[in-house]
């Protein structure tokens, strides 16, 4: 456990593995979890989208979306919430990445590959007799 700074009111607290924020911001954040919570529990909210969700709770979307990475908001029963591709911000519903981008990182990394072995390829070069005594 480590002594740091709340990232979202700078105030001094002991991080655990649980908790990235102060006490009073961690409150904070489940107040506005069950506002999420509790509007998403209707059945006509549950197609509603990022900002629609924004803009009847209030709740920024940098929180709705630390909910759904961390697991707390499931989108199995939410079909028009996503969050930003880590790369290129398009929304995707699992993972980290869209498959176009894992796709482009997955062969930019065969290239290197490629590369560093070519890199370790022994290249000898054979002489005639010829050749050697300048002939």
């Amino acid at each position: 456990m480590n002594l740091e700074n709340c990232p979202v009111c700078g105030r001094l607290f002991v991080r655990s593995p649980f908790r990235d924020t102060c006490p009073s911001c961690h409150e904070e954040e489940e107040r506005q979890f069950q506002t999420v919570v509790q509007f998403l529990r209707r059945r006509e909210n549950r197609l509603a989208t990022m900002e629609q969700i924004v803009e009847a709770t209030g709740v920024p979307e940098t929180l709705l979306v630390k909910f759904i990475k961390s697991g707390r908001l499931t989108l199995a029963q939410l079909p028009n919430l996503g969050y930003p591709c880590d790369r290129c911000g398009k929304l995707i519903r699992e993972g980290r990445m869209c498959p176009d981008c894992s796709k482009d990182l997955q062969g930019q990394l065969e290239m290197v590959k490629k590369e560093e072995q070519k890199k370790k390829q022994v290249f000898r070069t054979y002489y005639t007799d010829k050749e050697r005594n300048g002939r």
